[in-house]
């Protein structure tokens, strides 16, 4: 009889869902004309789509709202507010939380855009427009949600958070790291999903995250005229020879686990700085980079001891020396299980709604979500997503909006009923 009554709400509230399309255009419309950039991009912050969501939730009924400002220097520096909101259910020590990122990352050049990237165009099914995407499908999605519930006067068996940060495109210091330091936010018996990544068919469900190392090697030789050779050190031709070497790091770290595409560690040599400024010169130094992603089985410290050794071993060959540095790092957090409820639900959800298997696994890149691991809570990350984000033209289609608002309607009502 319970999972009769749950289903019959679910019913209700996807079929309302389905009515408020034009509600969804009409708030990417108001969200995406707020330009929540960085600072550092020549933006003000989130404050202004802060308030616009506020006011949005203030209307739909939210129980509980708290805005966490995080701290910020100098008279002209920009607020960068994170929301945190709390609809009541039936069990208030339980919730479905939807973390959602506020800020979008700049246009780009204009030229490449068929239109004002700042003024939302509709071509069907299609909402183009910057941050359309990434990420406030998934703001107006779970907005959907709580407005579904007051309009057919649902009960959800717990609560709905709704949480919604800043700061996820420029590293999450001032976002969900610092919400985290300041609160807890999240319970035990919570279920919590990140609507910032997936794939058109809707089957992806994100669990882990590799670790993250850009490495700088700088290598240092000795310049000299092109036609003596022999009185110079060519930094160039020993750093040839250490790419080449370099390979030797997936024998070392080969582990392969199959949740992950590619299951292996990579190391692929990237960038490359300017040396030489003409062709008659043998450089003096030259610097390379790499971009590691390395299984949570491996230390990123291993990894640069092992980039270390092998560079030393060409220096001594060469007459060269090499300074390793990091550029960027972020090491593994812990992976959601890939049998964890979180997973349960969204897989059960995505069929329900989709027609379709989730299927769990784990990325080459870094998300929000590692925050979340970090603190020990499982944590998963999904939507149905075009993968326009960053982009020009960048889009949002209305389906996979409506659709991933159903989602997390099943979720609420019928998972954790």
């Amino acid at each position: 009889m319970e999972a009769q009554v749950a289903t019959s709400a679910f019913e209700r509230v996807a079929k309302r869902i389905e009515s408020y399309r034009q509600w969804a255009i009409d708030l990417q419309t108001k969200l995406t004309a707020t330009r929540a950039l960085d600072p550092a991009s020549g933006g003000k912050g989130e404050a202004v789509k802060e308030a616009l969501i506020r006011s949005l939730l203030t209307e739909l009924g939210v129980t509980e709202m708290e805005t966490l400002t995080s701290p910020v220097e100098g008279a002209s520096a920009c607020p960068r507010p994170n929301l945190v909101a709390r609809f009541a259910g039936k069990d208030r020590k339980r919730a479905l939380w939807v973390m959602s990122h506020m800020d979008v990352v700049p246009a780009g050049d204009l030229k490449d855009w068929d239109s004002d990237p700042w003024t939302v165009r509709v071509e069907g099914q299609r909402i183009y427009g910057r941050g359309v995407e990434d990420n406030q499908q998934g703001i107006v999605s779970s907005l959907i949600v709580a407005r579904a519930l007051r309009d057919e006067k649902v009960e959800p068996p717990c609560d709905l958070g709704l949480l919604f940060v800043a700061d996820e495109e420029t590293g999450n210091t001032k976002g969900i790291q610092y919400v985290l330091e300041q609160k807890q936010i999240f319970g035990p018996s919570d279920l919590i999903v990140v609507p910032d990544g997936g794939t058109p068919d809707g089957t992806f469900i994100e669990v882990a995250e590799k670790g993250i190392g850009w490495v700088r090697c700088n290598v240092r030789g000795r310049a000299t005229h092109g036609s003596t050779p022999d009185k110079g050190v060519n930094a160039h031709r020993a750093a040839a020879h250490m790419i080449v070497r370099l390979e030797q790091l997936h024998e070392r770290f080969n582990k392969r686990d199959e949740v992950f595409d590619p299951p292996s560690s990579t190391f692929p040599v990237t960038k490359v700085d300017a040396g030489a400024p003409n062709v008659n010169t043998i450089p003096g130094e030259h610097t390379f980079y790499l971009d590691c992603r390395v299984l949570p089985d491996y230390s990123l410290d291993d990894v640069l001891a092992a980039i270390g050794e092998i560079t030393s071993a060409v220096d001594r060959e060469h007459g060269t020396q090499t300074a390793i540095s990091l550029v960027q790092r972020m090491d593994a957090a812990p992976a959601t299980p890939t049998d964890a409820a979180v997973v349960h639900a969204l897989k059960r959800a995505i069929k329900t709604v989709y027609g379709v298997e989730g299927k769990p696994g784990g990325i080459g890149g870094g998300t929000v979500a590692a925050c979340i691991r970090r603190k020990g809570y499982p944590v998963a990350v999904w939507a149905k997503l075009d993968e326009t984000l960053h982009g020009p033209n960048e889009y949002c289609e209305l389906d996979n909006l409506i659709g991933d608002a159903k989602v997390f309607a099943h979720i609420l009502l019928v998972t954790m009923a």
